[in-house]
C-alpha cells in the first residue's frame, strides 16, 4: 500500500487534471498492453510453443527468420531439445513454424510494452508532468519489467535442460510477475484518473476490499501451477474426483507436505478447485454486502458478481471438456478481467478521504 499512498499525496504536486489524466491514459495503455500479453502467454503455454526459440537474445531476437537457412537453423537447435525429442518427434518445419510465430509474438510483445512504458515516461519526467514522489516508482516499475523478460527465460530454460515442460514454480512465478506490474500500473491509473472523492469507505469495507484482491490473485497463482503440471487433464468431472470429493492419490508418499502441494497434479487441482469455489462464493458475498450498504458502488459490485459467476462457469466448463484451446484462453481471459475487476472495487474503497478532499481544494484553489 505504500506505493498507493505515495501516489494520494503527491497528486495535489501534479500541475492539473489534464496532466493528472495524461498520465493516467498511458499507463492504462500499458495496463491494456500486459491483458493482451496474459493472453498471449496462455496461448503460448497451451499450444506448447513457449520451447520453440532456444535462446534468449534480448535484442537481436527482435529479427524474425530471414529466409530458408535461417529457418532451418533454428528448427535444428530445437530438434535438439528435449521437448522435441520426448513429446513433437517427427515435426516437420512447417509444424515448427507454427509453434515459433506463437513464441516469437510472446517476446517481442514483450519488448514494446516496455517502449511504450519508457519512452513515454522519459517525456513525462521531462515536461514536469509527473509529480517527483511517484517518478522512482515508475522507474522501479521499468526495472521489475526488465526483470520480468529474465524470468520468462529462466522459465524457459527449465524446459530445455531439466525435461519436455517447464517448472511450474517458474511459470507461476513468471506468472505473478505480470499480475503484480498489472496491478501496479492499474491502481496507478485509476488513483491518478478519477476525481478526488468527497468521502471515503468505512475501513472495514477497504480491507475486504483488499482481502477479494488477495484471493483472486491466490487463485489465480494455483491455476498456474495447473498449467505448469497439465493437472487439468485429470479428474474431468466436478464436483468429484474419483470415488469422493478428494482424489484417491491426493497423498503422494514420495513427496513431502510441501512439495505435494505444489507437484502432485490431483492435489493441485483440488487446491485450485477449493480456492475458486471460496473465491465464488467470497466475492458473491461481497458484492451483495457492497449492494446493500453502499449503493453508490452498486456498479462495480454486480460487474464483479457477475464476472466471477463466469469466471467459475468458463473454469468449469474448461475442466468437464479437458482444456479446449479456446475455452482454455477465455478462462485466462476472465482471470484476468476478474483481477481487474478486483483492483477496481479496492482501489474505490481504499480511497484516504482526508487527502483527497484537501488534493481537491487545491485542485479548485488553482
Amino acid at each position: 500500500m505504500a506505493l498507493a499512498d505515495r501516489v494520494t499525496r503527491s497528486e495535489r504536486s501534479i500541475p492539473g487534471a489534464a496532466d493528472r489524466r495524461a498520465v493516467a491514459a498511458w499507463l492504462f495503455a500499458c495496463c491494456a498492453m500486459i491483458f493482451v500479453m496474459l493472453l498471449i502467454g496462455g496461448i503460448t503455454r497451451l499450444t506448447e510453443s513457449g520451447l520453440s526459440i532456444t535462446e534468449w537474445q534480448p535484442i537481436g531476437g527482435a529479427v524474425p527468420p530471414l529466409g530458408q537457412a535461417d529457418w532451418q537453423s533454428l528448427f535444428d537447435q530445437y530438434r535438439a531439445s528435449p521437448q522435441y525429442a520426448e513429446i513433437n518427434q517427427g515435426m516437420d518445419l512447417a509444424g515448427f513454424k507454427t509453434i515459433f510465430w506463437w513464441e516469437y509474438v510472446h517476446r517481442l510483445w514483450g519488448r514494446l510494452i516496455g517502449f511504450v512504458f519508457l519512452l513515454p515516461l522519459v517525456w513525462f519526467v521531462a515536461r514536469r508532468r509527473i509529480p517527483r514522489a511517484l517518478v522512482p516508482w515508475l522507474f522501479l516499475i521499468f526495472l521489475l519489467g526488465g526483470m520480468q523478460g529474465a524470468v520468462g527465460w529462466w522459465m524457459v530454460a527449465s524446459g530445455l535442460d531439466q525435461g519436455p515442460w517447464v517448472s511450474a514454480y517458474r511459470l507461476s512465478l513468471h506468472l505473478g510477475f505480470a499480475l503484480l506490474l498489472y496491478a501496479a500500473m492499474l491502481w496507478l491509473a485509476l488513483r491518478l484518473w478519477r476525481p478526488p472523492p468527497r468521502a471515503g469507505a468505512p475501513a472495514p469495507f477497504a480491507i475486504a476490499g483488499l482481502g477479494i484482491l488477495l484471493l483472486a490473485f491466490v487463485t489465480i497463482l494455483a491455476g498456474g501451477f495447473v498449467a505448469g503440471t497439465h493437472a487439468g487433464l485429470i479428474y474431468n468431472e466436478f464436483p468429484t474426483m474419483g470415488d469422493g470429493l478428494v482424489p484417491p492419490d491426493y497423498r503422494n508418499p514420495a513427496l513431502g507436505f510441501l512439495r505435494n502441494a505444489f507437484e502432485n497434479p490431483a492435489a493441485i487441482q483440488l487446491h485450485h478447485r477449493i480456492l475458486a469455489s471460496t473465491t465464488l462464493v467470497t466475492v458473491l458475498a461481497f458484492a451483495a454486502w457492497l449492494i446493500a450498504r453502499l449503493p453508490s458502488l452498486r456498479g462495480e459490485a454486480l460487474a464483479l458478481g457477475a464476472m466471477v459467476l463466469l469466471q467459475f462457469a468458463l473454469g468449469l466448463s474448461t475442466l468437464l471438456l479437458q482444456v479446449p484451446l479456446p475455452l482454455a484462453v477465455l478462462h485466462q481471459a476472465g482471470a484476468a478481467l476478474l483481477l481487474t475487476l478486483a483492483i477496481t472495487a479496492a482501489e474505490r474503497l481504499t480511497v484516504r478521504a482526508g487527502e483527497f478532499r484537501s488534493a481537491e481544494r487545491h485542485s479548485l484553489s488553482r
